[in-house]
């Protein structure tokens, strides 16, 4: 998996090009909602197998999982911008598996669970495996999970931020 500094980073970009209101509400749950799908990791303590189809990168990861989690929030949520929500809120939940399937390590990600239990990563994998555990995330692995992330997933939410606040100055 990537790291929950990635996962959450992509979600504020996200919200942050698609909310041109800057809701402080849906920033949180964006974030959140990207950070979500790993709680599947509780699986393994309930002795649920990484492979089973609510294991590790399963259920959680997948499409129908975004779908109805951000259909879920924007209706709790949304007030009248149910539709803004639930697009920046599917984009930030399924934005999880897309970074997992971007990942060097696990079994890949069940974009299509319950439809189809297949684990898939992409060709491009340039993202180190983030530790699962805190004592393992604070060594030589985890600063390497850092240094990839600020390269394939930082920099580039960094210069699509950029670029959008140097937009709306200009377009103001």
């Amino acid at each position: 998996m990537a790291s929950i500094f990635g996962h959450g980073f992509v979600a504020y970009t996200v919200a942050k090009v698609i909310d041109s209101k800057s809701n402080k509400l849906l920033l949180f749950l964006a974030i959140g909602s990207a950070m979500l799908p790993d709680l599947d990791v509780l699986a393994f303590k309930l002795g649920i197998t990484y492979e089973h189809p609510f294991g590790h990168r399963g259920f959680t990861h997948s499409i129908i999982f975004a779908i109805l989690w951000s259909l879920l929030l924007a209706f709790a949520f949304g007030k009248s911008r149910k539709l803004i929500f639930t697009i920046v809120l599917f984009l930030a939940t399924i934005s999880h598996g897309l970074l997992d399937a971007m990942t060097t390590g696990g079994k890949g990600v069940g974009f299509f669970i319950p439809i189809d239990n297949s684990r898939y990563f992409f060709p491009f994998r340039p993202v180190k495996v983030s530790p699962i555990g805190i004592k393992e995330f604070f060594s030589e692995w985890g600063i390497n999970v850092i240094l990839s992330e600020l390269q394939y997933i930082g920099i580039p939410c960094l210069i699509v931020l950029v670029v959008l606040s140097v937009w709306k100055k200009g377009s103001s």
